[in-house]
């Protein structure tokens, strides 16, 4: 089943770096960057408000487990966002395309 990771980072390319070494050694088809997201978040007993980028990657379920300590292991902050959730429909072809990269190693 198609799965996507949604990871926050401080700097573009730091999502960037993670996302091409998430690629290159298959564990995502795809990362999507987006930059200049405004965050707001409680942060060490305070409200904190930062510019952040999202980093959206595209994975199967039996890759997720690999992808996310990839994730942990690249990122700088002490408490990354790192999250996972099931994507139970959408354009088959494309799906598969996922499912397809991801299984070649």
């Amino acid at each position: 089943s198609t799965m996507y990771v949604y990871v926050t980072a401080g700097e573009v390319d730091a999502a960037r770096k993670i996302g091409r070494a998430a690629v290159e050694a298959r564990l995502a088809a795809c990362a999507n960057v987006i930059s200049g997201i405004d965050s707001i978040y409680w942060w060490e007993g305070k409200v904190q408000e930062t510019e952040e980028a999202v980093l959206i990657m595209k994975t199967t379920a039996d890759r997720v487990e690999e992808l996310i300590d990839l994730a942990k292991e690249m990122h700088t902050y002490e408490c990354p966002c790192i999250e996972a959730w099931p994507i139970t429909d959408g354009h088959r072809p494309f799906l598969d395309w996922i499912a397809t990269e991801v299984a070649r190693r």
